[in-house]
C-alpha cells in the first residue's frame, strides 16, 4: 500500500487530452456510457459516486469544474463500479463471499480468516477479454496523450461508499504507486478490488451501517507526480473545528511518510478571510518539523532493489518492496540531509497558493474539505479532495472543556489530537496483530500506526506515538474515534513502560503533555445557547496562540488582554537584545542554542519579529474582525533574565515589581532597541498579515511624560497612533493613571484596568504576600473608588474602559459594581465566560429593573 502522492516526467500532469479540449456535456457523457467500463476524469462529477466511487468522482469534479480556477489535477481514468460487479459475477464470487461473511457474522469464522479468504478469491479471479481490453486500451491512450511510453501511474481504490460527508473510508482500501505497463496496471486493478475486503474495511462498513455487498469498487488510474514534497491540507482546524483557517502539513518526497506518521511534518496555517484582501499575506503559523526521512521511488530495476546500509557519513537507504502476483512496487526511504531537515518544504508563496485552492474547493463543494497536494518541478498539484468528516459533523452549540486539577512530573510532549484528557496504564505494542493482548481502556504506546491498527485503537483510552504529526494516520483515526492522542513525542516507547499509570492531556492547545500517574481533572460542558447576551461587552483573556482557537465558538466581543510575554518566553525563548547584540553574549553554549533557534534567519532580529508577529496574528485571527487588545511586554527584570542571553542585558533589581518594567523600559537605553522589535512585529501582524483589529496597550505607564516618550518610540518603529486605524490603550494599574486620567485620556484611546496591580498600589500590599492575602481585595472601597473615578473621567473624554480579571465572575457584587459604573467591557478567562455572563446579565437587570435580554 502507498499514499496517494505521485510522480511525473516530461509533461505537466494536468496536460489536457484531446477529449478535454472539447469535452462533452456531463449529462451526455455519463448517460450515454452508463454501461461503460471506463470513464475519463474530465467526464465525471461528484454526482457520479455510484459509477466510480467517491475518490474518482471528486477528482473528476476538480478537473471538469475547477480547471478555470487554476487548480491543477493530474489526468487519468476510472474503471466503473459495474466492471467490478461484472468481475465478481463472471468469476462466480458473489455467493462464496456472501457465505463467508455470513459465517463471520455467526462466529464460525474470524474477521482475519474471512478477509484473507475473500481477498484470495478475488485475486485469483480473471478479467474477461472485454474488461482487459477496456483497461489496457485506456492506459495506452493515457500514454499517448502524455507522449510517454508505459507512463508511471498511481492505481487507487475508490469505493462507492467513500468520501461521503459523514463517512470518509480514508485508508480502508489500497492504493499502489509507480505502476508501469499494461500487465502491472491490470494486476494492480485486481488487487484494488480485493482490498475492498481488508479487515479494516470490513469493520468500518459494519460500524457505519453499510451492507458489504452493496458497496462496489472503482479503480482510478492517474498519472504520477514526481513529488519533491507532498502533504495534506484541511480547510478548517482539525483540532477544534475553527472554520476560518487552512491547515497544511508537508514533508519531502512522497506523502506516505506523513500518512504513516514516520516523520513529523512541517506545519503551516493561513487565515482564510484575509486571503482575498489585496496585498495581505495572512500566514499565521509556520512550524518546522523534523522530516528525518523521505520516501522516493527506487531508480533501479525493481527486481534488483534490496536493503542496504552505507557508512556513517552517508544517508541510510532502505528499500521496501510490496509484491503481489507478478508485480512489484518499490519505494526507497532515505534519511534526509541536515539542510532538508532545517528547511521548510513550502515557500510562503506556495503556502498562500495552496490556501487559495483550499478556499476555492471548499466553496465549490459547500463543506470543509480534506485535501492532498504534491509539488514537483512543474509546481503544485491537488491529487485528492474529500469532505472532512470529524470536526465538521460535531454539534457546534456545545463546548466541552477539560482542565487538570493537579500536575505531576512531565514525561513527554508532542502534538495534541483533540482537546480531551485520558488516564490509564500505558501499554506498549509493536504489532497490531496483538490486539487480543491489549486491555480495554489502556493507553496505547507505539512507534506509529497504520490502517491495520484500527481495531486495536478502538480499545484504547488514549494513544501516544513516537513519530507523526497532526495529519498522520494515528491523528486522523484518533479524531474519528474521539480518542485523545499525542503524536510525535520522539521517545514514548523508550520512556514509558507497560503498566505505568499516566495522564494524557490535550487540554492545553497544540502541545499535548503526558504526566506521570493518574491525575484528577474536570470536564465542563457549556451549552452556548444558554449563555445570556449582555449590554456590557464580554471579552476573553488570551496568552498562548496554540490554544486560542478552542474558544472560537464563545459569544464574546473580542480579546480584552493578550499577554505577549507568553509568546516570547515559550516560543521565541531568546532575549531580544541578545539577537540585536549577539557579540555581548559571551557564553558559547547560549550562543550556540540561539544560533540553532534562529537558523534560517540571516538577520537574527527577524526571528523575533516574525515569530512574535505570527503568534499575535494567530490570536487576532481567532476573533477577527472583533478587537484584540495586545499588551506590549511586561516582564520584570528578573523574568527577562530567564530568557536566553538575558543575563547579559538585565539589571539585578531589589524590587523588580516596582523597578524597570512596562513603559519605562520602552524608551530606556537598555531596552529601547528591543521594544522597537516588538513594535515591528505588531506592524507585520497589522499591515502585512492584515489584522487591523489589533489594538496596542502600554502597561505600567507611570507619568504622562513617560507616555509621550513611549508613543514617540512607537512612531519611530512604524506604529503611530491614528495611522491606519491604530488605537493605543494604556493599562490603568497605578494611582497616577486615575489621578491624571484626564491627561492620559488625551494621549490614549482607552483604559484597561489591571485590578491586581491597582489594588497592590492603592492598598500598599505586596500582591504575592501570603500573610497579607486576606487584606488583598479588589472590592475594597478605596480600590472601587479609583475604578469608578477613572471610568467617569475616561467617558468624559470619549475613551473606553475595560477590566481584565476573574472578580466579576467569582463575585456577583463586584460585577454589579462595574455594571453600575458603566464599564464598557469585562474580560474573563475563557472557561469562566458562561458564569461571568450570568453574573453580568443579572447585574444589568437589577440596574435597569428589567429582565436580562433574551437570546
Amino acid at each position: 500500500m502507498a499514499s496517494d502522492h505521485q510522480a511525473s516526467e516530461h509533461q505537466s500532469p494536468e496536460q489536457q487530452s484531446p477529449e478535454q479540449q472539447n469535452p462533452e456535456s456531463h449529462a451526455s457523457a455519463i448517460q450515454s456510457t452508463a454501461q461503460s467500463a471506463i470513464y475519463w476524469y474530465h467526464q465525471l462529477r461528484t454526482t457520479d459516486i455510484p459509477y466510480v466511487g467517491g475518490k474518482n468522482a471528486s477528482l473528476g469534479e476538480m478537473i471538469s469544474q475547477l480547471k478555470d480556477a487554476g487548480i491543477r489535477v493530474p489526468i487519468g481514468f476510472a474503471t466503473s463500479a459495474l466492471l467490478y460487479r461484472d468481475f465478481l459475477a463472471q468469476n462466480g464470487l458473489d455467493e462464496p463471499i456472501s457465505r463467508l461473511l455470513a459465517d463471520m457474522d455467526t462466529g464460525n469464522k474470524t474477521l482475519a480468516e474471512t478477509g484473507a479468504k475473500i481477498r484470495m478469491l478475488i485475486a485469483e479471479g480473471t478479467f474477461s477479454d472485454e474488461q482487459q481490453h477496456a483497461i489496457t486500451e485506456a492506459y495506452q491512450q493515457l500514454c499517448e496523450q502524455l507522449e510517454i511510453p508505459d507512463v508511471s501511474v498511481a492505481v487507487r481504490s475508490s469505493a462507492t461508499a467513500e468520501d461521503l460527508p459523514d463517512a470518509s473510508f480514508a485508508g480502508q482500501q489500497e492504493s499502489y504507486l509507480n505502476i508501469r505497463g499494461q500487465a502491472d496496471v491490470l494486476l494492480a486493478c485486481k488487487h484494488c478490488f480485493a482490498s475492498l475486503y481488508t479487515d479494516r474495511a470490513i469493520v468500518y462498513r459494519q460500524e457505519k451501517g453499510f451492507a458489504h455487498q452493496q458497496v462496489a469498487l472503482s479503480v482510478g488510474v492517474q498519472q504520477m507526480v514526481e513529488s519533491k514534497a507532498a502533504g495534506v491540507m484541511f480547510s478548517l482546524d482539525t483540532e477544534n473545528g475553527f472554520p476560518d483557517v487552512v491547515m497544511i502539513n508537508g514533508a519531502w518526497g512522497l506523502g506516505e511518510t506523513i500518512v504513516q506518521g514516520s516523520v513529523t511534518p512541517d506545519r503551516f496555517m493561513v487565515y482564510k478571510p484575509l486571503l482575498e484582501v489585496a496585498g495581505k499575506r495572512p500566514i499565521i503559523e509556520k512550524q518546522l518539523g523534523d522530516k528525518l526521512q523521505k520516501m522516493v521511488y527506487a531508480p533501479e530495476s525493481h527486481a534488483e532493489r534490496h536493503t542496504e546500509s552505507q557508512d556513517n557519513n552517508q544517508a541510510i537507504s532502505k528499500v521496501t518492496t510490496e509484491t503481489f502476483s507478478n508485480i512489484t512496487v518499490a519505494t526507497q526511504t532515505l534519511a534526509t540531509t541536515e539542510q532538508e531537515q532545517n528547511t521548510l518544504v513550502l515557500t510562503d508563496d506556495d503556502v498562500l497558493q495552496l490556501a487559495r485552492w483550499a478556499v476555492i474547493i471548499e466553496r465549490h463543494y459547500g463543506c470543509p474539505m480534506d485535501m492532498e497536494w504534491a509539488k514537483d518541478n512543474h509546481g503544485l498539484y491537488l491529487v485528492q479532495a474529500r469532505p472532512e468528516t470529524v470536526e465538521s459533523q460535531k454539534r457546534q452549540a456545545v463546548l466541552v472543556n477539560y482542565s487538570l486539577k493537579e500536575t505531576s512530573t512531565l514525561l513527554l510532549e508532542g502534538a495534541s489530537v483533540g482537546s480531551a484528557i485520558a488516564t490509564g496504564n500505558a501499554f506498549l505494542i509493536t504489532d497490531p496483530r496483538d490486539v487480543d493482548q491489549f486491555p480495554d481502556g489502556a493507553i496505547l504506546v507505539t512507534e506509529r500506526t497504520d490502517p491495520d491498527w484500527v481495531p486495536l485503537m478502538r480499545k484504547a483510552a488514549g494513544i501516544i506515538t513516537d513519530t507523526g504529526g497532526p495529519t498522520s494516520h494515528a491523528a486522523i483515526v484518533s479524531r474519528e474515534l474521539k480518542v485523545p492522542a499525542i503524536v510525535g513525542t520522539g521517545c514514548a516507547t523508550q520512556t514509558l513502560k507497560t503498566g505505568q499509570p499516566v495522564t494524557l492531556s490535550c487540554a492545553g492547545g497544540a502541545v499535548g503533555k503526558v504526566y506521570d500517574g493518574i491525575l484528577r481533572y474536570d470536564t465542563q460542558q457549556v451549552n452556548l445557547d444558554d449563555i445570556p447576551r449582555t449590554n456590557t461587552a464580554v471579552m476573553i483573556n488570551a496568552a498562548m496562540p496554540d490554544g486560542v482557537f478552542r474558544w472560537w465558538q464563545l459569544p464574546v466581543a473580542g480579546i480584552g488582554l493578550t499577554r505577549i510575554e507568553f509568546i516570547i518566553s515559550s516560543q521565541i525563548r531568546v532575549h531580544p537584545m541578545a539577537l540585536i547584540h549577539p557579540e555581548k553574549v559571551t557564553d558559547p553554549t547560549i550562543s550556540q542554542t540561539i544560533a540553532q533557534l534562529t537558523h534560517g534567519y540571516p538577520h537574527q532580529p527577524d526571528y523575533f519579529i516574525h515569530n512574535l508577529a505570527m503568534g499575535v496574528g494567530k490570536i487576532a485571527a481567532s476573533q477577527y474582525p472583533r478587537p484584540v487588545i495586545v499588551r506590549m511586554s511586561d516582564f520584570k527584570s528578573n523574568e527577562y533574565r530567564g530568557l536566553l542571553g538575558g543575563e547579559f542585558f538585565e539589571l539585578n533589581e531589589e524590587n523588580p515589581m516596582l523597578g524597570l518594567r512596562g513603559a519605562s523600559r520602552y524608551y530606556h537605553p537598555l531596552y529601547r532597541e528591543a521594544f522597537k522589535l516588538e513594535c515591528q512585529a505588531i506592524v507585520e501582524a497589522r499591515e502585512v498579515m492584515g489584522f487591523d483589529n489589533i489594538i496596542v496597550m502600554i502597561p505600567f505607564c507611570r507619568t504622562t511624560g513617560e507616555a509621550d516618550k513611549v508613543l514617540e518610540v512607537m512612531a519611530e518603529a512604524g506604529l503611530k497612533r491614528g495611522e491606519n486605524g491604530l488605537q493605543v490603550y494604556v493599562m490603568c494599574e497605578i494611582p497616577s493613571n486615575v489621578i491624571l486620567a484626564d491627561r492620559f485620556a488625551q494621549r490614549f484611546d482607552g483604559f484597561s484596568i489591571g485590578s491586581n496591580d491597582l489594588t497592590q498600589l492603592v492598598l500598599g500590599i505586596d500582591r504575592d504576600s501570603a500573610e497579607l492575602k486576606p487584606l488583598f481585595d479588589a472590592g475594597d472601597d478605596a480600590v472601587k473608588d479609583m475604578i469608578a473615578q477613572v471610568i467617569t473621567v475616561a467617558h468624559q473624554y470619549g475613551c473606553k474602559v475595560g477590566i481584565c480579571g476573574q472578580a466579576p465572575s467569582d463575585h456577583p457584587e463586584f460585577a454589579e459594581f462595574l455594571v453600575n459604573c458603566g464599564i464598557d467591557s469585562i474580560s474573563l478567562n475563557p472557561d469562566s465566560v458562561a458564569r461571568g455572563c450570568q453574573q453580568i446579565a443579572l447585574a444589568e437587570s437589577k440596574r435597569q429593573n428589567v429582565k436580562p435580554p433574551e437570546n
